[in-house]
C-alpha cells in the first residue's frame, strides 16, 4: 500500500462529504452488510459515516473507516 494511494482516497472521501453512498461491509466468513449513510466528516486517519436504519426503530449510528480499509476492500462505497 503506498502513501499516494492513500492520498488519493482522502482526497476523494473528502470531496464527497455530505453525499449519501451505500457501503458494503465485508464482515468475513461470507457475511456482508449493506447499509445507506451519509458521510459525515473526513479527517486525516479516519472518515465518519452516519447510517440511519429506517427499516428498524434503532437510533442512527455513527461508524468510522480507515481510508486503508477501502485499499484493501473491507469496505465498497457506491454513490446513491
Amino acid at each position: 500500500m503506498q502513501q499516494a494511494d492513500i492520498h488519493k482516497v482522502r482526497a476523494s472521501v473528502y470531496q464527497q462529504c455530505g453525499r449519501k453512498v451505500l457501503i458494503q461491509l465485508d464482515r468475513g466468513r461470507n457475511k456482508v452488510d449493506i447499509q445507506e449513510g451519509v458521510i459525515q466528516n473526513a479527517y486525516p486517519s479516519v472518515f465518519t459515516i452516519l447510517v440511519n436504519d429506517e427499516q428498524e426503530e434503532n437510533p442512527p449510528q455513527l461508524l468510522s473507516f480507515s481510508y486503508s480499509d477501502i485499499i484493501t476492500r473491507d469496505i465498497r462505497m457506491k454513490l446513491c
